[in-house]
């Protein structure tokens, strides 16, 4: 590597070409999401059909849960750029080509669902793929403030998809905003390409993780993975973290958010603001990542901010006024945005190159497939107890992983690269 080269690589992440690249295909893609769940939500609410519009809606998780460990081996076995890659063309050419077949006849349910069933399979591949590309671009003591990036990425990208896939709806009907979609996910390609990835560096490859490397089965990829994790001191301690966490927000945050709305009668414009709040605090936590890149202790503080974020849940249903409510969701914004952000820097340091694609593909799993099965005992308990003590429970769950950090030397010691 020349000596530009190096220099390049030990820049601050804001400031490194090579990060802003990864960045702005990110962001792109991001954005390029938003506008295709919009998109498919109103083109199969055109087909008139209640029952239809939900098989749609529900269609992509099936692929997307059953597929993502898989995804994480494919990243680890073909290097996360060329899977990242293949995903965006694949997921362009599949929304370009339905924007295609709008344009010319109405839409099916039939032909909705297999689009979201592609869909959340090229996800399962893209997901994993694009978590584990920050430590191929970058050097360690820069991850914290990748996810910091990435956090601000994915908040901007919400707020900017959803009013443009509105915008395009309301133009020239879900066909038009399939399109933007599909140019967004093809504007992400040139920027792929030219990153510049670093090579596995051999100190930090353990000969068991070369093995692995060459095992002749994705299965046995995807075991050795799985056992890789189990054995490693920080990042079993790490997943389990995340699975509390992710069971014990999901829920109230999603479904029980619309739920005690209704109860309290602050409708959708109350909700709205609920969640610009949880947005908004979010959003600062992740500019406070960017920005120091490095907080110490970053194990204890991550653990300590699940507690802390954990009293604004239960909080949040004991408010009277949705100004309180807002306030409350900001904090909790702010403190869980800020844990996410220290758990993701975490693993990313923590775990070998050459098991990373994995690696970051239980986490996602967890997040995207495991989490939403709260959503229908979430449902069913505030019909039985009402909105106050579900969130209660929630709560508990969620500070659970944070107690359960504390308790664990491993992680309440974890120190992020300087």
């Amino acid at each position: 590597m020349t000596a530009s080269a190096v220099e390049a690589t030990e820049r601050p992440a804001h400031r490194d070409p090579n990060v802003l690249r990864w960045l702005g295909a990110y962001t792109a893609s991001m954005i390029g999401d938003s506008i295709y769940f919009m998109a498919l939500a109103w083109a199969a609410a055109r087909t008139g059909s209640a029952s239809g519009t939900g098989l749609v809606l529900a269609a992509g998780s099936i692929p997307r849960a059953l597929l993502m460990l898989g995804g994480g081996v494919l990243a680890d076995r073909l290097g996360p750029r060329r899977v990242v890659i293949g995903s965006d063309a694949a997921r362009a050419v599949l929304v370009l080509s339905l924007a295609a077949i709008l344009v010319l006849t109405a839409p099916t349910v039939g032909v909705l669902v297999v689009v979201a069933l592609l869909f959340g399979a090229v996800d399962a591949l893209f997901l994993p793929a694009v978590g584990a590309l920050p430590p191929r671009i970058s050097t360690p003591g820069q991850l914290a403030r990748i996810q910091g990036l990435r956090a601000l990425a994915a908040r901007g990208s919400s707020i900017i998809g959803a009013p443009m896939g509105g915008v395009a709806v309301a133009t020239g009907g879900p066909s038009l905003a399939f399109a933007a979609a599909g140019v967004l996910f093809a504007l992400s390609l040139p920027l792929l390409l030219s990153l510049r990835i670093r090579p596995l560096p051999e100190s930090e490859t353990s000969g068991e993780a070369a093995a692995a490397a060459k095992a002749p089965n994705a299965w046995q990829d995807l075991v050795g993975g799985l056992r890789y994790i189990r054995r490693h001191s920080l990042l079993g301690p790490l997943m389990l973290v995340i699975a509390l966490s992710e069971l014990g927000f999901v829920g109230p945050l999603n479904l029980g958010l619309i739920l005690l709305s209704e109860q309290r009668g602050w409708g959708a414009a109350g909700m709205g603001w609920i969640v610009a709040g949880f947005a908004g605090g979010a959003a600062g936590s992740a500019l406070l990542l960017a920005v120091r890149g490095r907080v110490p202790r970053a194990g204890l503080v991550m653990c300590l901010m699940a507690l802390v974020g954990a009293v604004g849940i239960a909080a949040l249903a004991q408010v009277p006024t949705v100004a309180h409510a807002a306030a409350i969701a900001a904090f909790v914004g702010l403190t869980a945005g800020l844990a996410g952000a220290l758990c993701g820097a975490l693993v990313q340091t923590a775990a070998d190159p050459a098991y990373l694609g994995r690696v970051t593909s239980v986490s996602t799993f967890f997040t995207y497939a495991v989490a939403p099965l709260s959503y229908p005992v979430t449902g069913a308990a505030v019909a039985l107890w009402g909105t106050g003590p579900v969130f209660v429970v929630s709560a508990a769950v969620c500070a659970s992983g944070g107690a359960t950090g504390l308790a664990l030397t491993a992680l309440r010691r974890a120190e992020l690269p300087r």
